[in-house]
């Protein structure tokens, strides 16, 4: 029994600090290797413990860059790539997008009063009384995607749900579930 080829692509979630994107990538990640679908996850912070860098635009627009480059080429080899990054600049993730044969937007839209309340490092009230500076949402802008290909509040839709919506947009996207094709002995 042979299975024939199924698409990859690249998902990219992106949202503000704290909105779910790793939470749900994670948990995608893991229906998808049930189904047997060759998965890697890329997180904007381990990627980034790996390769630090700054928080200027620049430098987050090029943490960006180098995220999508090692998806795009992981894609390209047949592996479903799930990025989980803020991404705060529309370019950036434009730029991404061009690299990628198939690229999903999804966006983590929580409210930021969300984020906030969530926050399990502390960052927004640091960057609130002003210890961290160009904290995305507070002193950084984040540009939320204009069309995104689906759209996620994490505060609202349970996780179950949105592994649902990001899988039923994966399935329509990369052709529907894998097609077996069953070999006759000697054929």
């Amino acid at each position: 029994m042979a299975a024939a080829a199924r698409a990859s692509a690249v998902i990219w979630f992106t949202g503000l600090s704290g909105a779910g994107k790793s939470t749900l990538a994670e948990a995608v990640v893991r229906a998808l290797r049930e189904r047997a679908v060759p998965t890697e996850l890329l997180d904007g912070d381990a990627v980034r413990a790996l390769s630090p860098t700054g928080f200027s635009r620049a430098e987050r627009d090029a943490h960006v860059q180098r995220v999508g480059f090692l998806a795009s080429r992981l894609e390209h080899h047949g592996v479903t790539v799930l990025c989980a990054l803020i991404s705060p600049y529309a370019g950036a993730r434009a730029a991404v997008r061009v690299m990628c044969r198939t690229f999903l937007e999804i966006y983590v839209s929580t409210p930021i009063e969300e984020c906030e309340r969530r926050d399990p490092k502390g960052l927004y009230a640091r960057a609130r009384r002003g210890e961290i500076s160009s904290f995305t949402g507070v002193s950084d802008p984040y540009e939320p995607p204009s069309a995104p290909d689906l759209a996620i509040d994490t505060s609202t839709v349970p996780l179950d749900a949105a592994v649902a919506a990001v899988l039923e947009l994966w399935d329509a996207t990369t052709q529907g579930p894998p097609v077996v094709e069953y070999l006759a002995p000697g054929r």
